[in-house]
C-alpha cells in the first residue's frame, strides 16, 4: 500500500505518521487560510526565475554566534537531545535520511541568521522529492530549502517560500550542487501574559543576495496539508534543520541575535520648567556671534525664546529651568546663558550632540 510521508507536530520533537493514520486519528486542519490563496495551490502565480552570483562563503561578523563552521556538530542535537545524526564532511554538514531534524543546543528569539546550502549535484526525483529540506525558526516556521532550480512544484512550497503561506518574490535559485545562501532576519511573536497572540511573527529572506520574503507576517506555524493557528511558546526556541529524506548539505551557519524592543530612552528630566517673565524675554533676545565670526540668533516669537544657528533655517525652541539654564524642546543637549548685573544675556554656551559652541552679545 502507498503511504505518503507527513510531517506532524506532538510536542517538541517533529514526528512522521503516513497519510492513512492522519486519516484514522482525524488531525488534518481544513479550516481556509488568512491568504488569499489557499496552500499549495498549483495555479497560484510562479516567481520569475532570477540569475544571481553571490560570493560565497560569507565570513560571520564579530558578534556572530557560530552555529556550524565546518567542524563539528556540538552546537547541535536530536529531537531527544542525544547526539546529532548529521554526518560532517569536508566543511559542510549533511542530512542522513530517517536521522530526523537537527535542533541546535541553544534557543533563539528575534535573530539574524546567514545559511549556506547546496542541494545534491545528481537530480533525483522532481517536486517536492527533490533537495526537499528546510530551516525552521523556532522549531516552528519554515523557510523552505529545495531544488528549485527548473523544477515545477507548487509556489509556496519552493525554496525561498515561508513554506505554504508565501512564495518567494522570485526563483532566485541556482543549480543543484551549487551552494547557496539565506540571510533571515526573523522578529519572534511575542504572546501576551493569558497565552493569546500580541502581534504575529515576522519574516525577511535574502536568497542569494536577492529579496525573496520581504517583512511578511507569519500566519502561524508553517505545516504541510494543514494551517496551523499560532500556540503560546517560549521567547526563545531552538532552531531545526529539516531532514527530508534528501542529503542536503550545509555549511557556514552563524546568527546574530537582535535586540527585541529598542533601547530604553535617558531618564526623565526632572529639573523644574518655569515662565520667563514677559518684561525679562527682551534680556535674552539679541544677535550673538561666535569666535569665528558665525551668528546666533535669539528670537521670541509669541514670547517663546528660540535659538537660531546662522546657515540652519530651523529656529530651536529653548525650555527654561531657570533663569540660565535652558534644554531644546525637540533636541538632545542645552544652552546655558551668562547675565550682567542687569539681567542682560551677555553669552551663551551651547551644547549637543558632542558639539560646543560659545557666543557673545554682538
Amino acid at each position: 500500500m502507498l503511504t505518503i510521508p507527513f510531517q506532524m507536530r506532538i510536542g517538541h520533537p517533529i514526528l512522521a505518521c503516513s497519510w492513512i493514520a492522519l486519516i484514522g486519528c482525524g488531525t488534518i486542519a481544513w479550516a481556509q487560510t488568512p491568504g488569499p490563496w489557499k496552500a499549495h495551490d498549483m495555479s497560484r502565480p510562479r516567481p520569475q526565475a532570477v540569475q544571481t552570483n553571490p560570493a560565497l562563503p560569507v565570513p560571520p561578523p564579530s558578534d556572530a554566534v557560530i552555529l556550524f563552521d565546518g567542524q563539528d556538530l556540538s552546537q547541535w542535537r536530536s529531537a531527544t537531545g542525544e547526539a546529532a545524526g548529521w554526518v560532517v564532511h569536508e566543511g559542510y554538514l549533511e542530512s542522513v535520511p530517517d536521522s530526523g531534524y537537527l535542533y541546535t543546543v541553544r534557543g533563539f528569539g528575534d535573530c539574524q541568521l546567514h545559511v549556506e546550502w547546496s542541494s545534491p549535484v545528481k537530480v533525483m526525483g522532481d517536486g517536492q522529492g527533490r533537495g526537499n529540506s528546510g530551516v525552521f525558526l523556532m522549531s516552528r516556521y519554515e523557510v523552505q530549502v529545495l531544488d528549485s532550480f527548473d523544477n515545477v512544484t507548487y509556489p509556496d512550497g519552493q525554496a525561498g517560500a515561508v513554506y505554504g503561506q508565501y512564495p518567494p518574490l522570485v526563483n532566485a535559485s541556482r543549480k543543484p550542487g551549487e551552494w547557496q545562501s539565506y540571510d533571515i532576519v526573523f522578529r519572534r511573536p511575542p504572546f501576551r501574559r493569558d497565552g493569546s497572540l500580541l502581534k504575529p511573527a515576522v519574516i525577511t529572506v535574502l536568497q542569494n543576495g536577492v529579496l525573496v520574503q520581504d517583512h511578511v507576517e507569519i500566519w502561524g506555524g508553517t505545516s504541510w496539508l494543514k494551517h496551523l493557528p499560532y500556540d503560546n511558546h517560549a521567547d526563545r526556541m531552538p532552531l531545526a534543520l529539516q531532514d527530508h529524506g534528501n542529503p542536503v548539505r550545509y555549511r557556514n551557519i552563524w546568527l546574530r541575535e537582535l535586540p527585541e524592543q529598542q533601547p530604553a530612552g535617558p531618564a526623565e528630566d526632572r529639573r523644574p520648567v518655569i515662565a520667563i517673565a514677559e518684561r525679562a524675554i527682551g534680556n535674552y533676545v539679541g544677535d550673538f556671534l561666535r569666535d569665528d565670526g558665525a551668528a546666533v540668533w535669539i528670537t521670541a516669537p509669541q514670547g517663546r525664546l528660540h535659538l537660531q544657528l546662522e546657515g540652519s533655517r530651523q529656529p530651536l525652541e529653548l525650555v527654561a529651568h531657570s533663569t540660565t539654564e535652558f534644554s531644546f524642546r525637540h533636541l538632545a543637549g542645552g544652552l546655558t546663558f551668562e547675565l550682567d548685573e542687569s539681567k542682560l544675556a551677555t553669552r551663551l554656551v551651547m551644547e549637543y550632540g558632542g558639539t560646543k559652541i560659545e557666543a557673545r552679545r554682538k
